[in-house]
């Protein structure tokens, strides 16, 4: 059994940076976290277009995200999710109205792309932590901005982020055999689209159930090793 170091530094840094987060954002006017939330939204669909383009099929993603859609809908991912923060809302004691949305909305965005698979797999099989370093000063920054807009719920997201990426550590023997660069590059691409989804979540064009498209993230790599 292989310790998680990387992802308990990826937990403390979510923590640090949502406490940060929150004592700022109490701090600044309603406009001022309106405009970071619009920002952060826009960074974010940067961030989402620049993985969805590395995409060498677009068939894959395309299809890896209706088959991921169909399956998280049919799963109701997003009201277990939804139903965990609640759950977390009501434990902790928060008033805040914002938690579950925050709670849902950063454990996504953490969870999601190449980062977090390779780093978790970088850790279990070769005891390398760079990766997951790397993405924990990533996370806390972005956690500063999410709680500063959507509160407490955030800091709660680093159980989700912790009990996915250790887990992938403990498993990374089993998979890391089975994942091609093409595979990879596929996983990648459609973790973008999801991003994307994130940042039009955030704009306010439209309220995406993303958790509900999850399991796109599964069917990319099977796509990509089937088409391969």
């Amino acid at each position: 059994m292989v310790f998680p170091l990387g992802s308990v530094v990826n937990v403390a840094a979510i923590v640090v940076g949502g406490l940060i987060g929150l004592v700022a954002g109490g701090r600044l006017p309603e406009r001022v976290r309106s405009i970071v939330f619009t920002g952060l939204g826009l960074c974010v669909l940067v961030i989402g277009m620049q993985m969805a383009l590395i995409t060498k099929n677009p068939l894959i993603m395309v299809f890896s995200v209706v088959l991921g859609c169909i399956t998280g809908e049919l799963l109701r991912l997003e009201d277990r999710l939804t139903s965990v923060g609640d759950w977390l809302k009501a434990r902790s004691g928060s008033s805040d109205a914002r938690f579950t949305d925050g709670f849902v909305t950063a454990s996504v965005l953490f969870c999601i792309g190449s980062m977090a698979i390779l780093g978790s797999f970088d850790e279990g099989l070769r005891g390398d932590h760079t990766i997951l370093f790397t993405k924990s000063i990533l996370d806390g920054f972005a956690s500063v901005a999410f709680a500063a807009a959507l509160g407490v719920g955030v800091i709660f997201s680093c159980i989700p982020v912790f009990l996915y990426q250790a887990g992938l550590t403990e498993l990374a023997t089993v998979l890391q055999p089975w994942l091609t660069e093409s595979m990879m590059t596929e996983l990648t691409a459609t973790g973008g689209v999801l991003i994307l989804g994130i940042g039009l979540s955030l704009l306010e064009v439209r309220r995406i159930p993303l958790t509900n498209l999850l399991p796109a993230l599964a069917f990319a790599p099977l796509l990509a090793w089937l088409v391969g």
